[in-house]
């Protein structure tokens, strides 16, 4: 049998060449370290990032003594295993060399039998500056390669760029969100591992054919022996499948399959579909002494394809599952913490909870941050979320000479063993908008990028681009996780016959990235225009909530452009552009404590109508995912939950555009109000849809629609579409309101407010918001009224958490019941439960204007019905 001896206890750790050693803590980093060590400060505070520079131009050591048993010793086989060594590392055990590493996403592997002794083995690593082995890399080129977001200049390299040539996660040397934190250390598990006879490396299980009448499996499952063996191989599951083979084996590493088959299965479905059904497989060796090697994965029995397929509007690009088409709803995953060993299970069971709880179904593990932890994975797994993992390129050009591209090739095998049992894989992507920035076909688009190189230098970066996501990634991943789809490029509209050249950048087919609102500075409405096959990329910035703000501000850098705002603003234009959309669309803040709320219901109204826009276009259009899901470190970005948890206004949005059933609004051309009705449910379903217009003080003034309506299955449908005339009745239009409801079996299932002038004409007056708390058996529930149209009302409680509603209008005579779900910390439950909100403190629009409209007298009229 294998014993395993973890190695995380009893680390110590310095700078090279000087003389005290610190305590550590292994997995970590060496920034984390420091500060645990009080050698630095919170490196997130204030500017503290620029002085801590430093410490990524210097060589650091860890070691750590340790004794093993004689029963370990006496094993046929002893290795040490690093999962996860960042980056550049010389290892020794008990003084003599053992291993170098220079890839932070391998798993690496050394023997350890002829170094080990009973007592006192001293195990040493040493980590090489990744910074200066970038620069001695950098200098035996004739030339640098682009990459757009290291940010060399904080790092005190000026233009000379070496991200690109390390095996390491590109955002660790900054990005337009991020901060420069270029770490070292020991970031996975390190054990030993010790067994005689047989190990067994790994199970796969593979599915040939997975129908809900039959799925059709191999297991694949690789063998290491030391000596003859002969047994059974016994494969079983936890839902009392058992299957055998005979097994004879020689010495050395051996791959034995087993075709097995199971009947009716429980299919695994991404959420909104269907359950997540999961089944564990356990392979056993056993001969007539016992068992000898022992592994269990867990897995889900489905089928799931990217189906890109010619239709009437170009070729498809969506998801399939078990036969389903899949419109995507989701958001781009960035690594949750700057330094990723900090991320505890509960942060990431906080983060898929709050997917699913915002009913998204996908995210998209993005190529500039890391092969998540296996933890990310699994709770995917079990919420039922679909993952686009792209490898880890982005936004830079890459090397091509063999030792890098082998060793891209070790990695993408490591990772792919790694996860492919995860039925939540839902595609693998080669990088991320690499294709675009170099546009190879297209002379006149990119960014730029190839323009900067002589004819020769152009077909050599392109032939090394080629070489690596169109031969070499593809070809690893049909090896080791066959079947599995394939992307070169995020976005990228197609292939060629030859399977290199790309068609374009269209709507037509492809994914698609628009980021005309934001960089180009497009208004919002061109969300309904640029819609394409599947939106993989878009957002707009806000900042975090005040108290998030205050983590890493004092309360004289409550400014926009004071060195602190600005040095958590990594986008170059980010808070001017935020003001910009602000004047266009609302109106003036009280002060600086009211613009980082109103950013946050700027970047709300951006999102639902990018979101809604692109559920409006289905089946045009199959996925909308938008950046981005969360933060590494507080920071004013793209991001509806801040690196906190903390939900902005954005993600209370989100969760109402990502309903499997909802309600749009579309006021295109501006003389109509067109309701649709989106649905994501899997069946048909009888609905019942209602209009009503009130005035600003809540009396019912019409009510020009009530029908019943039948919706398909997956599908947009265009339920009522009414002139502005016929809604307002010779009124003014800021002087009513239009309440859309949809009611399903006598439920209601969604509700919009829709205004007939923009925020910044809306006339309010001062609410007087009521709150009762009142008991209930699973916790209280809060009802809100109001005295006045209320608009924005927003609710902040002084425990961590959500609330069923927020960022909502309250109208007169109509209370809001809304619940708060405490964000919890023990993982044996829920990861949101429900529960008392502690202090409440409400606002609306009103409060955070300085001169918000003046109301009219409005006269009462006959109440009418349409």
């Amino acid at each position: 049998m294998t014993i395993l001896k973890p190695l995380l206890n009893d680390w110590n750790f310095k700078a090279a060449g000087e003389n005290e050693w610190l305590p550590a803590a292994v997995p970590g980093c060496v920034h984390r370290d420091l500060v645990r060590n009080g050698v630095i400060s919170d490196p997130f505070f204030g500017t503290n990032e620029y002085d801590l520079q430093w410490i990524d131009k210097k060589d650091w050591e860890y070691e750590t003594y340790f004794d093993v048993s004689p029963e370990l010793l006496k094993s046929d086989r002893v290795e040490l295993v690093f999962e996860g060594l960042d980056t550049y590392a010389e290892i020794t055990l008990n003084g003599r060399p053992l291993l170098r590493t220079n890839n932070m996403f391998r798993t690496w592997r050394a023997d350890g039998k002829p170094l080990l002794q009973p007592a006192e083995n001293h195990l040493h690593l040493l980590f090489r500056s990744p910074v200066h082995e970038g620069l001695a890399i950098l200098e035996t080129k004739p030339y640098g390669l682009p990459a757009i977001n290291d940010h060399s200049e904080d790092g005190g390299l000026g233009e000379r760029k070496v991200s690109v040539y390390a095996r390491k996660a590109p955002y660790h040397y900054g990005w337009d969100w991020g901060p420069r934190f270029v770490t070292s250390g020991i970031w996975r598990e390190l054990y030993l591992e010790a067994w005689s006879d047989a190990r067994m490396a790994d199970l796969f299980i593979r599915q040939d054919g997975v129908t809900a009448d039959q799925a059709r499996l191999t297991a694949l499952v690789e063998v290491e022996t030391s000596r003859g063996w002969e047994g059974e191989l016994v494969l079983s599951s936890d839902r009392g499948h058992s299957w055998t083979r005979p097994v004879s084996l020689t010495p050395g590493h051996h791959r034995i399959e087993l075709e097995v088959e199971i009947e009716r299965p429980d299919l695994w479905w991404c959420r909104g579909l269907g359950a997540p059904a999961l089944y564990s497989f356990t392979a056993e060796l056993k001969h007539s002494e016992g068992s000898t090697a022992v592994r269990t994965v867990r897995t889900g029995l489905r089928s799931v394809r990217l189906v890109r397929e010619p239709d009437d509007s170009g070729t498809s690009f969506y998801i399939e599952l078990n036969g389903i088409p899949v419109f995507a709803k989701g958001a781009n995953h960035i690594p949750n913490d700057s330094f990723v060993t900090e991320v505890t299970a509960e942060r990431y069971r906080h983060e898929i909870a709050t997917a699913a709880e915002s009913h998204m179904n996908m995210l998209r593990v993005w190529g500039g941050g890391i092969y998540e932890q296996d933890v990310f994975y699994d709770l995917c797994d079990e919420y039922g979320l679909l993952v686009w993992q792209d490898y880890m390129f982005a936004c830079s050009m890459y090397p091509g000479d063999p030792a890098f591209i082998e060793n891209v090739r070790a990695e993408a095998q490591d990772n792919l063993v790694r996860l492919r049992n995860h039925p939540c894989l839902a595609l693998w992507c080669g990088n991320n908008e690499i294709d675009a920035a170099w546009s190879h076909y297209l002379e006149d688009a990119g960014w730029g990028w190839k323009e900067q190189y002589p004819a020769d230098a152009r077909r050599e970066i392109w032939q090394d681009y080629l070489e690596l996501f169109h031969k070499v990634l593809p070809e690893v991943t049909e090896a080791y996780a066959p079947g599995a789809s394939y992307w070169p490029s995020s976005p990228m509209a197609g292939l060629s016959e030859d399977g290199t050249r790309h068609s374009g950048y269209t709507s037509q087919s492809g994914d698609i990235h628009y980021w005309g609102v934001w960089h180009a500075e497009e208004p919002f409405e061109n969300y309904n225009v640029y819609v394409g096959r599947f939106m993989s990329e878009y957002g707009f910035q806000s900042f975090p909530e005040l108290r998030t703000v205050l983590s890493y501000a004092l309360e004289h850098d409550l400014e926009l452009t004071s060195d602190v705002m600005l040095a958590h603003q990594k986008n170059n234009r980010g808070n001017l552009l935020i003001q910009s959309y602000m004047r266009q669309a609302m109106n003036e803040p009280n002060d600086f404590r009211s613009f980082l709320h109103m950013s946050q219901l700027l970047q709300a109204d951006a999102m639902r109508m990018a979101i809604e826009a692109h559920r409006r276009r289905r089946p045009l259009c199959m996925g909308t995912l938008y950046w981005q899901m969360n933060d590494c470190w507080p920071v004013a970005s793209w991001a509806g939950m801040d690196y906190f948890g903390r939900w902005k206004a954005m993600q209370y949005a989100v969760r109402e555009a990502y309903q499997d059933l909802t309600l749009s609004m579309d006021n295109r051309p501006e003389d109509s109000v067109a309701v649709y009705v989106l649905s994501d449910r899997p069946y048909a379903i009888q609905a019942s849809l209602r209009l009503r217009v009130y005035d600003r003080s809540g009396q019912l003034r019409s009510e020009p629609y009530r029908e019943s309506i039948s919706v398909e299955a997956g599908s947009s449908l265009l339920a009522v579409n009414l002139p502005v005339d016929s809604l307002l009745q010779d009124a003014a239009p800021e002087d009513r309101l239009l309440l859309v409801e949809l009611e399903e079996d006598g439920v209601l299932t969604a509700r919009r407010v829709h205004y007939f002038v923009s925020a910044r004409q809306l006339p309010l007056s001062r609410p007087a918001i009521r709150i009762k708390e009142l008991p209930e058996p699973d916790g209280p529930v809060y009802v809100l009224e109001t005295n006045v149209l209320a608009s924005r009302v927003w609710l902040l409680s002084e425990k961590e958490g959500c609330f069923s509603r927020n960022d909502f209008e309250l109208i007169p005579g109509q209370p809001e019941r809304i619940l708060f779900y405490a964000r919890a910390s023990d993982p044996e439950n829920p990861a949101f439960v429900r529960s008392s909100a502690g202090r409440l403190n409400v606002t609306s629009l009103f409060d955070l204007c300085k001169s918000p409209p003046t109301p009219s007298i409005d006269q009462p009229q006959e109440v009418r019905h349409g």
